[in-house]
């Protein structure tokens, strides 16, 4: 039997993950995180929590957020563990700045499905389940995502 100390300690970091990817922002997507752990909680109650209803109401949330107020970017200012090395961290910390800075710049469609393949948790046909599209779409809206997303960044590495 699983209790609810699990589920969170097991989907808290992916969750997370997917939320910053989703909006590019840390403090929101703690924020977000916390909220969907909560509204699933309230809606479903513990023993009803699955990982993929989470990431929906994950989903929802970041939506729910952006149509009360437009989304701003703010700079990280929490510290985030890194390397050891003050110098390599800070290189680490612009380059995952870069990425998500572009995929902020893909369509909101792109980027959930993006997000969803990179949290490594679902498989192309449970994305589709819960995008309502075949898998196939998926698999195609996510190469074409990738592809917008290395392009964006190659453009973006020729300015610095």
């Amino acid at each position: 039997m699983i209790i609810f100390a699990d589920f969170y300690r097991d989907h808290k970091d992916r969750l997370l993950a997917y939320l910053l990817r989703m909006t590019g922002d840390y403090e929101l997507s703690c924020d977000l995180m916390q909220e969907s752990f909560t509204r699933c909680l309230e809606r479903y109650g513990w023993k009803g929590l699955t990982s993929s209803l989470l990431f929906t109401v994950a989903r929802n949330a970041v939506y729910d957020h952006g149509r009360r107020r437009q989304v701003r970017q703010r700079s990280d200012r929490k510290r985030c563990q890194g390397p050891d090395n003050p110098e390599e961290h800070h290189l680490l910390r612009e380059e995952y700045q870069r990425v998500l800075t572009a995929m902020q710049q893909l369509e909101p469609d792109e980027k959930d499905l993006l997000s969803l393949a990179a949290t490594s948790i679902y498989s192309y046909r449970e994305i589709a389940q819960q995008a309502g599209i075949s898998e196939a779409n998926v698999k195609v809206k996510v190469h074409r995502a990738r592809i917008k997303l290395k392009k964006l960044l190659g453009e973006g590495s020729h300015h610095g």
